[in-house]
């Protein structure tokens, strides 16, 4: 699987948890009879869209990016699993934690209201990093791979020659 895909991936992932976690919020809280809740969530989820911003930063995200491609080893073959087993391997954590966010926000609204900020922070703090992998691999004439692996552990990449682009640099 492109290591590009799994991280556009993650983003529309953690995007939808967001999404779905704030309707189960808006459900939960909208029998309550307090607005301190309302206030709370509506603050914590504008804390996270600015930290979600400010981590997805487009020079952090060229940071953020530099030790797993730095680390990815020279392969001439493609892992051999299917992109979509690959995908599910690494990112069911998420859909796990959506899953259990959402089940109690149903009882809870803190808990979805909560998860709610974190999938923001997530999806916002991801976003660039697509762009800066794709940068690299047009710069280099590589493409990043990822290698099947568990969840719980570092990602780990393979890089294998790619289309060059033949751009003329002035000189």
């Amino acid at each position: 699987m492109p290591y590009t895909d799994l991280l556009r991936a993650t983003v529309f992932l953690t995007g939808a948890e967001a999404t779905v976690l704030g309707a189960i919020s808006a459900i939960s809280v909208g029998g309550e009879p307090s607005g301190t809740t309302v206030i709370v969530a509506l603050a914590w989820w504008a804390i996270a869209l600015i930290l979600g911003f400010w981590l997805g930063r487009p020079e952090r995200a060229r940071e953020d990016m530099r030790d797993p491609l730095s680390r990815a080893r020279m392969a001439t073959s493609l892992p051999s699993q299917s992109p979509a087993r690959i995908a599910i391997q690494r990112l069911w954590p998420i859909a796990l934690t959506a899953v259990i966010a959402g089940g109690l926000g149903l009882f809870f609204p803190g808990v979805a209201i909560i998860g709610t900020g974190y999938a923001l922070i997530v999806s916002l703090a991801w976003h660039t990093r697509e762009a800066a992998v794709t940068a690299i691999e047009e710069r280099d004439g590589v493409r990043f791979f990822v290698v099947p692996n568990s969840a719980f552990k570092p990602i780990h990449l393979v890089r294998t020659p790619g289309l060059r682009s033949d751009r003329l640099h002035a000189t």
